[in-house]
């Protein structure tokens, strides 16, 4: 896996190259120090994670990552960063994160997020969960749910349980290429703009196995 870790203190960017620099399956890429240089590091090197601070100069984190969906940069972003208030975690993965873990996190905790990102599952700790689904009202989206086909429910559980689009594929017995296609349906049919999304919806709305 190709990693760019994108923070502002220089510190922090050497203890997790160091660290990650032992893991036979992370290569660390590249280095930037704020969301500007990370946007054109991660289309000049097209890493398959991104590591993002959000609290940075100049351009933050959550305004890189619109920036990189905007682009169509492929690029799983998991959000590392010492702030947990719900007014900075809830924007961050509005904007497209893949997971959002604490910079305290135990080293091979941390290996193992990026692992899960870049297998296409959503990560989110339990309390970062909860600040989502506060946001949303108890009813809103319900009558959505009444437009999903049998199969369409199948992919959302299976969504809202983590599964990337290849173990989805695998447990109903569909082509990556079919479910894919459901995703896409799921998220018209719901008004929504990402898995992350999908998943947290399944949860306040009971879709789940």
């Amino acid at each position: 896996m190709r990693v760019l870790l994108v923070d502002d203190h220089q510190v922090v960017r050497r203890g997790l190259r160091t660290f990650l620099e032992i893991q036979d399956d992370i290569e660390v890429v590249g280095e930037a120090s704020d969301g500007a240089e990370g946007i054109a590091r991660a289309e000049e090197l097209r890493p398959d994670v991104v590591l993002m601070d959000i609290k940075m100069p100049g351009t933050d984190g959550i305004e890189a990552l619109r920036k990189l969906r905007e682009l169509d940069n492929p690029a799983r972003v998991l959000i590392v960063t010492s702030f947990t208030e719900q007014r900075t975690v809830v924007p961050a993965l509005r904007a497209g994160a893949s997971g959002y873990v604490y910079k305290d996190v135990d080293p091979e905790a941390l290996a193992g997020a990026i692992r899960s990102v870049h297998a296409g599952h959503v990560l989110l700790q339990p309390e970062v969960a909860g600040a989502l689904l506060a946001q949303d009202e108890p009813g809103s989206g319900q009558g959505r749910g009444t437009s999903l086909t049998d199969r369409e429910r199948e992919v959302l559980t299976l969504i809202a349980d983590g599964r990337s689009n290849r173990e989805i594929a695998r447990a109903l017995v569909l082509s990556e290429k079919t479910v894919k296609t459901h995703v896409s349906n799921i998220l018209m049919k719901l008004d929504l703009s990402d898995r992350t999304q999908a998943a947290l919806w399944a949860v306040r709305h009971g879709v789940t196995g």
